[in-house]
């Protein structure tokens, strides 16, 4: 297990550079999961680690795999010094453990609602989950593992999460691209829905 988060914190630091904070929350019956906070710009990314090291079951099934299934991270891109983003570290290791307290299994197009903002004043409470392989590449293991796959999470209004209930983690993203909302703005609106 310590092996497979080696090798994942160093594809975080190859792609992102050298993280500058770190944060690591244990809840009860689960393995510790960390946050790693790097600094590019005016943007900060989160990233997860340690949602890799079990694959990620099928919670219909009778017993979990300990080695075969898929695995996972979770990368968060916001502004800086918009708001008081850093009290996500909580929120995004609550989400990077569900999978161990749930039984869920994280995959793109996804939403996943914390119930509460991302941070303090956040009009945020649920994330989409978006497609790998844009920012941080796959990981690939030794077989028969799978790769990690770093999922970026894009954060929605309550609106935009009832929205994409019924219209779809596509038609969602298409609203998004056609209004130009700049999904990094930790202080954004809701996007127009119709």
């Amino acid at each position: 297990m310590r092996e497979i988060l080696d090798l994942v914190e160093a594809r975080l630091r190859t792609a992102l550079g050298e993280p500058d904070a770190r944060a690591d929350v244990t809840f009860l019956g689960t393995d510790r999961i960390e946050v790693l906070r790097f600094v590019d710009g005016d943007v900060v990314r989160y990233a997860t680690l340690g949602m890799s090291a079990q694959p990620m079951a099928d919670p219909t099934s009778p017993l979990a795999d300990p080695v075969k299934g898929p695995r996972a991270e979770l990368v968060l891109s916001v502004r800086a010094g918009l708001a008081d983003t850093d009290q996500v570290l909580r929120p995004l290791a609550v989400l990077a453990a569900s999978p161990q307290v749930e039984g869920l299994i994280v995959a793109p197009g996804a939403s996943l609602d914390l119930g509460q903002p991302l941070w303090p004043g956040a009009p945020f409470g649920c994330v989409l989950v978006a497609e790998p392989g844009g920012l941080v590449e796959d990981l690939e293991l030794d077989a028969p593992m799978d790769p990690v796959r770093f999922l970026p999470l894009l954060p929605m209004t309550h609106n935009e999460a009832a929205w994409k209930r019924v219209r779809g983690a596509q038609e969602l993203q298409e609203r998004w691209l056609s209004q130009g909302t700049d999904l990094r703005d930790p202080l954004r609106g809701s996007v127009a829905l119709d």
